[in-house]
């Protein structure tokens, strides 16, 4: 499918160059209208069952598993990255002095948990430095050693696009005994990302990023090994056991629903933003992560070398990720950079020196080059 077909089935309006799906995904016309049918639904409150406060989570964990990789028993419903790590964070320790690995400015949501349990369990938080040479995967592997308790990483930094080997990082952490905690908010739906091999305990992504869903919703994996015994972070009627026959609510139990689902935010259900979400995983998976992140990668590959060309320092092949790149002026970001882009209609990230760009299959080549004339408008400015 083109670009031009694939932006028809977005809202995307003439003159908009839109290369920020990193920040938020513009929606679907499709996930739209899901929405309006949903909301129109809600006002007949006396039309929903009691199963239906169910079967549309169940579809939406399903389908957010088909996107991992994995059974719908070990999803989670969450509204929030941070919640994810939350729920991580409650079931990990880090007592006598043991560390929580993470990387140089990593996005505070995966940074204010572990902060917190340091200073709560007397652990100690370890932030890596990229290597210039080899990328972070080698400065992570450098890190990790046995007095590490949890390495909590994104696969790809959402500043720049930099990669991070998660099955290597993964092996590591095994070998020391560390918990695995991934953030693939910037990395799920556009990254291939094989669950069997990483082995994370906990994995958590929002849902209006590459997902292309709606804000509020978002998915947490949970290795069945904390199943039985992990700690949910809150005590919601709906994650118990039983919990689907409304005549008995009070007939209270300890025992939780099967696998992930004790995870589960309270208010799950999203009556409003589960069947939006749903309709934008089916189609991330009709189009399939692999073919996503390949036509992807032939645009950030165009704008490599577009920044190449101009001078722009960019990362090299083998430590980028190939769905978001970012792009670096040697002497800083021009102040006038912003209200330029602004004023042509070209949305992207500005990170820190890094000016970050997320296509999606919506985009094409003549976006690139719209990006780079504004860009070196500036550079004659």
């Amino acid at each position: 499918m083109s670009e031009d077909a694939v932006a028809e089935l977005f809202e995307i309006p003439q003159g908009v160059t839109y290369l920020n799906c990193a920040n938020m995904a513009p929606q679907l016309r499709s996930v739209t209208a899901a929405g309006h049918e949903a909301v129109r639904k809600k006002a007949a409150p006396w039309t929903l069952s009691s199963a239906d406060w169910f079967t549309g989570a169940e579809e939406l964990r399903t389908l957010a598993g088909g996107v991992m990789g994995t059974q719908a028993n070990n999803v989670a419903l969450v509204p929030a990255a941070s919640y994810g790590i939350a729920v991580a964070a409650k079931n990990v320790e880090v007592t006598g002095g043991r560390s929580i690995v993470i990387v140089e400015h990593e996005f505070p949501s995966n940074v204010y948990a572990w902060r917190e349990l340091a200073k709560r369990q007397g652990g100690r938080l370890v932030t890596v430095q990229r290597s210039p040479e080899s990328g972070w995967t080698d400065a992570l592997l450098q890190a990790i050693d046995d007095q590490t308790a949890v390495v909590s990483v994104p696969q790809c930094h959402w500043t720049d696009g930099s990669f991070i080997d998660l099955i290597r990082v993964g092996e590591r952490a095994r070998e020391v005994g560390a918990a695995l905690v991934i953030d693939a908010s910037q990395s799920l739906g556009a990254c291939p990302l094989d669950l069997s091999r990483v082995q994370p305990d906990f994995l958590v992504s929002v849902g209006y990023k590459w997902l292309l869903g709606p804000y509020g919703m978002g998915y947490l994996y949970v290795a069945p090994k904390w199943h039985e015994n992990g700690s949910p972070l809150e005590e919601s009627w709906l994650a118990r056991r039983g919990s689907e026959d409304f005549t008995r609510l009070i007939d209270y139990r300890d025992e939780y629903r099967q696998g992930a689902r004790r995870f589960d935010m309270g208010e799950f259900p999203q009556f409003v933003l589960a069947p939006m979400a749903a309709i934008a995983l089916r189609q991330i998976l009709a189009w399939g992560v692999e073919g996503i992140q390949h036509s992807l990668s032939k645009l950030t590959d165009s704008i490599a070398q577009h920044a190449s060309d101009a001078g722009y320092p960019v990362l090299p092949y083998e430590q980028r990720c190939r769905h978001m790149i970012g792009i670096r002026w040697s002497r800083g970001v021009p102040a006038m950079l912003p209200a330029a882009l602004a004023a042509a209609g070209v949305y992207v990230g500005i990170r820190g020196d890094c000016i970050r760009i997320g296509p999606h299959l919506y985009n094409g080549a003549c976006d690139v080059e719209r990006l780079f004339e504004v860009l070196g408008s500036c550079v004659k400015a």
